[in-house]
Formats: structure tokens, sequence, C-alpha cells
């Protein structure tokens, strides 16, 4: 254990994931600009380090939503007009937050077509590649706004995302901040005998079975099951994943100095994965 976790010290390109409940208030749903603050400084002191790091935000439906008053959403084409509203609203504060700790951060939203499309999957690997060498924090969102795929919840939502960016960019490291504390062998909010499984080294059938079912908060998409999706992404790619809880955005740096947060995933590379076919089977 010990060793695995020492050497996220020397990762080099970092992937972070935070969802649509660790960024705002409970009681109103409005953004929490306190943990955006904080979250933002994190990400601006591992780019500090000489580190690259790009940031998979949710948030962009549920920013809309409050904006215009809407407590949930009954179609498609309510969820991508909020999701247009609260996208321009979200970077915008981003932007700002970043801009305060003297780094860019540039907007990125990929669909579906991103990543299953040759000539779309280089060009935007191109696109992270310049701004990642100009020093620039990629700041990725589903584009919800013309796509009902990922609205749909086809694709798994921005834990699946995250790991795509990952593979897509070659990143040694994904933190999924999560509203839990990593991965149990069942819903420890059901179930008081739910056991923390602190490391895995290889995805197991058993393992992956173990994510059936896990919905996860209502401001999200995502359960366990697109956690464990995005680990085999990841690891397959070649990176090593942590699920730690974003109750506390300050667990990003504990998790880079080697301490002991979150459940940790051993990158396992299969040379027979597929990043394009993968994605493409998650739509069928």
């Amino acid at each position: 254990m010990g060793d695995l976790r020492k050497n996220l010290k020397q990762k080099q390109r970092i992937v972070v994931k935070i969802g649509s409940s660790s960024l705002q208030h409970p009681e109103t749903g409005d953004l929490d600009y306190i943990k955006m603050d904080i979250l933002v400084r994190e990400l601006c002191n591992i780019r500090n380090q000489g580190k690259d790091v790009i940031l998979v935000t949710s948030g962009a439906v549920a920013c809309g939503r409050r904006a215009v008053g809407l407590k949930k959403t009954s179609n498609i084409s309510e969820k991508q007009a909020c999701a247009a509203i609260g996208q321009a609203r979200l970077m915008s504060t981003y932007q700002r937050i970043f801009s305060e700790y003297n780094h860019q951060a540039a907007q990125i939203l990929m669909t579906r077509n991103t990543i299953v499309d040759e000539v779309s999957r280089q060009n935007a690997q191109n696109t992270f590649s310049q701004l990642l060498e100009m020093g620039v924090i990629p700041v990725v969102n589903e584009n919800d706004t013309v796509s009902t795929f990922e609205l749909e919840q086809v694709i798994g939502d921005n834990d699946t995302l995250s790991a795509v960016v990952t593979a897509l960019t070659g990143a040694d490291l994904l933190i999924l901040l999560s509203d839990i504390d990593g991965l149990y062998t069942d819903d420890p909010r059901k179930n008081s005998q739910a056991q923390f499984i602190e490391r895995v080294d290889s995805l197991t059938d058993e393992l992956l079975r173990m994510g059936k079912g896990t919905t996860g908060s209502d401001s999200g998409t995502g359960g366990m099951e697109t956690k464990l999706t995005a680990a085999k992404i990841a690891t397959y790619s070649g990176a090593d994943m942590v699920i730690a809880n974003g109750k506390d955005v300050r667990v990003i740096h504990r998790i880079m100095e080697g301490r002991n947060y979150g459940t940790i995933f051993k990158a396992n590379v299969n040379d027979e994965f597929d990043l394009a076919e993968f994605v493409d089977q998650l739509h069928k």
C-alpha cells in the first residue's frame, strides 16, 4: 500500500473530477464559492509544481436550473436550456477564481462523438496538448446543450468523462471526488455492514458487480457503477485512480502527498483496450 501511495507524489499529469453535489450548498443548491475557491487553489498549486492538471466539473444543469428558478427539469429541452445558462455561469465563476491565482483556464466541452470519431478525437488531443503546453488548466464538461446521450445518462456522467479525458491525454492519475469516502462492499448509506476497500489491484468481475444498482446523489447522476467504469478506463489506460470524499477538497493535496485517503486503484495497462470502441459500446 505504502509504495503505491507514495508514488502519487511523482505523478506529472493529474485529472481531478468534482461532481454537482460537491459544488453546491445542500440547503439551497446555490454554488459554494468558498469550496470552489479552495478547489481552484488546490489545482493552481499542482500547476505551480510544474505538473499538468485538468479539471472535469459537473454542475451546469444544476446551476442553470437554479438561475431560472426551476426545482427540477421535466424534459430534455429544459435540461439543455438549463445547461446552456448554467455552463456560462459556471465557467465565468471558474475563470474569475483562476485569474485571482494568476492562472488561465480554458473551457472544453465534449460529447460521445468527440471520442468515437477519429478526427474529432485527434483534434481534442491536439487541443489538450497545446493548452497544457501553454500552462493553461483545461476545465472540461459534457456538452449537455447539444447532446442528449449524456443527459440521458448513457455515458455514465462525468465519472466516465473524467476517465476518458485521462486516457485521451495520457494522464497518470485520476482523482474522483465523490460524496462518500471511497469504494465499499455495499452502499454504506443503506448498509451499516458495508466494508471499506482501501486498495484495488485489479478489477475482477466480482468487484464490478458490486457497483450495480448504486445511483449517487440527487444532484449528480453517477453512482458507484460509473466510478468502477471510470476505474476500468483509467487503469486500463495506464493511470492510477483514487476515489475520495470531496466534502473537503483539500483532500487533493493530501492524496498527492501520498497520504491514506480514499480508495486507490492501481494502473493495470491492457494493450487490447480501445477507448473509442469502449465508449461506443456504452451507447449500444
